[in-house]
Order: C-alpha cells, then sequence, then structure tokens
C-alpha cells in the first residue's frame, strides 16, 4: 500500500454518523485494486462506489451477477480516475463456486490491496448450504474463510483483509462440537450470532499469520442499516427490538434509536481498509470509525458500543481455524 495509506488519520476524526465520502474525501486511490464482496445490494454496492469514485479498480463478487449488474450501475456512473469495477461470479454457500471463484483470480495473478468480505445472511430459517454446513454458519463464515485463504497469496505485502463482522456476534460465540445444530435446537439469531463471532476471530487469527508480511487483519460492526439483510426478521420482531431500544434510550433522557443511512454504515469498512492505521486495527473490531475499546462479558446494550472477549480470544481463533479447515477439506 502506499505511504499516504499506512499512515493514521491525525487531522480528521470519524464517528457513527460518518460517511464513505466523509472518510474518503481528498484521498487518491489511484492504482489501488480492492475486491469486495455482497456488490449485489446495500453496503457492497456503497463502498465499491466511494472507492471507484477515487480511482480505485474495484473487483466485486457476487452469487448473482446479473442482479449485481444493475445494483453497481451507480459504481460505473462513479467511477472517475481511473476507476472501475469487475464482476465476479461468487456463491459463498457453494465451495465449488470458491474455488473457481478463486481459480480465476489466480489465473489473472493481479494482486489486491485490500480485500473487503462483506457479504453475509442474517437470521435465515433453519437450512444447509450445498456442502451441507448450516446456512449461516456456511455462508458467513466458511464460504469467506476458503474464499479469503485461497487468495490469501494476492493480498500484496502490506495489504488490508477487512471482515464485515456485526454486533450480533453478542448472541453467541462459536460451537465447534455443533456448529450446524445437528444436536441444539436451532434459533436464527443464535446461528448469526455464531457466525459473527467466527467472521471477527478469523480476522484475528488471519491478523496474526499474516502480520509478518505487512498484512493486516480487523473485523467490524458496521451499524444499524436498513439494508436486505434484514430480509429474513419479521416485522414483529423488529419492532419489538426497537421498543425495546427506545424505551432504555428514553430513560437515559436520550432522542429515539435512528437507523444509519448506507453511506454512514460502509464508512467503517472504508474508514479500516484505507485511512486506519494498520498497526493499530491489526486484530482488533471496530465500530463508528474507531476500534473498539470495551471488552466485557457484562451487559451491553442493543445500540451501545463493545465487543465480548471470546470473539477476540486467541486460543478461540485458532482452535476456529482448525476446525474451518477441516470442514472445508483445505489446509491454509
Amino acid at each position: 500500500m502506499s505511504a499516504e495509506l499506512t499512515a493514521t488519520s491525525g487531522a480528521a476524526v470519524f464517528g457513527a454518523t460518518s460517511t464513505t465520502d466523509d472518510v474518503l474525501d481528498g484521498m487518491d486511490l489511484r492504482g489501488m485494486r480492492v475486491l469486495v464482496t455482497g456488490v449485489s445490494a446495500g453496503l457492497g454496492v456503497e463502498t465499491a462506489r466511494a472507492l471507484a469514485a477515487r480511482g480505485a479498480q474495484v473487483v466485486g463478487a457476487a452469487r448473482d451477477l446479473a442482479k449485481a449488474q444493475v445494483a453497481t450501475e451507480v459504481v460505473r456512473d462513479a467511477a472517475a480516475n481511473g476507476g472501475g469495477l469487475t464482476l465476479i461470479e461468487l456463491d459463498l454457500a457453494s465451495l465449488a463456486s470458491i474455488r473457481a471463484a478463486t481459480d480465476a483470480l489466480h489465473a489473472q495473478s493481479d494482486l489486491f490491496d485490500v480485500v473487503i468480505a462483506n457479504a453475509g445472511v442474517m437470521a435465515s430459517p433453519f437450512g444447509h448450504t450445498r456442502d451441507g454446513f448450516e446456512t449461516q454458519f456456511g455462508t458467513n463464515h466458511l464460504g469467506h474463510f476458503l474464499f479469503v485463504n485461497r487468495i490469501a497469496s494476492l493480498i500484496r505485502n502490506g495489504g488490508r483483509f477487512i471482515s464485515v463482522a456485526s454486533s450480533g456476534h453478542r448472541y453467541a460465540n462459536v460451537d465447534l462440537d455443533d456448529p450446524h445444530f445437528e444436536r441444539t435446537e436451532y434459533e436464527p439469531f443464535v446461528a448469526y450470532g455464531r457466525s459473527k463471532t467466527a467472521n471477527i476471530l478469523f480476522a484475528v487469527e488471519f491478523d496474526r499469520r499474516h502480520r509478518a508480511r505487512g498484512v493486516r487483519a480487523a473485523a467490524l460492526h458496521p451499524g444499524g442499516i436498513k439494508t436486505e439483510l434484514g430480509r429474513h426478521v419479521g416485522q414483529e420482531r423488529l419492532d419489538g427490538i426497537l421498543t425495546q431500544i427506545n424505551e432504555e434510550l428514553a430513560g437515559q433522557g436520550k432522542p429515539p434509536f435512528e437507523w444509519k443511512t448506507i453511506p454512514q454504515g460502509a464508512a467503517t469498512s472504508v474508514w479500516a481498509g484505507f485511512v486506519a492505521n494498520a498497526d493499530e486495527i491489526g486484530g482488533r473490531y471496530l465500530e463508528n470509525c474507531h476500534v473498539t475499546t470495551r471488552i466485557t462479558d457484562g451487559y451491553i446494550s442493543a445500540i451501545s458500543e463493545g465487543v465480548r472477549p471470546y470473539a477476540l480470544d486467541a486460543d478461540n481463533a485458532k482452535a476456529l481455524w482448525m476446525k474451518s479447515e477441516e470442514l472445508v477439506g483445505e489446509s491454509f
């Protein structure tokens, strides 16, 4: 990465309401090559747009290329200073699709400065991927685990891997004895929590394994945003969650909860990838464009910052890595 991208932001302080354009204001990303998964909607599209608008060449991965082609018109319209977008097919719920996509990327042999694992599903009904993994763990974690590890050598020395996780990791630690709910009663948000904890742990161990060549990894919570990700969450449950949040806020004398906009939600991804100091974020969990300092087993409200210790535990991360290698049938 260029020197300007490894320096700390210093002059600017960003937060929960910062947008991608705020974070990248004045930056020139010409010559940078970035891979973003999940560019058929929401945060992935906005991330790609903000980067291409500043000259980055973006490779966008999506399961449904026809949908992605339409959704990313805004990216092509915004591209400037040599920036652009190329789409590749990637179904994270299929090991065969992942292997085909990574083989194609290796055939091109072009290096990436930043890889942003953005795609995912949330609170889906019980089901399995094509390879028999529980849908959320298989798609959100194992899919990205195999994909990113297979292209790890294509991440340029000094590059970064950014894993889009969630505060939803607080619902549950990973369960390496029963990852596919074969003996545990399935609960959609518990499964989501397991997969998001796995996203964080993956970044922790990836960072440890690659930091010697200057590649750093971090995981992040983008915030509460209305995107297609929430399509499986019923309105009744959502209303109940919002009522509880607003009652808590009212008790503290604070105004009601407000959703982040999509540009605000994608801001932490681009901040982590292109603005933040690499050594400060490596192996850490990020929220609202800064490193989360609250690591606690105690109470955390639904809208407060904080990360569970199990999500950053080095031994937990190593154990998940070994289990994940076993499940996907490849060692890295």
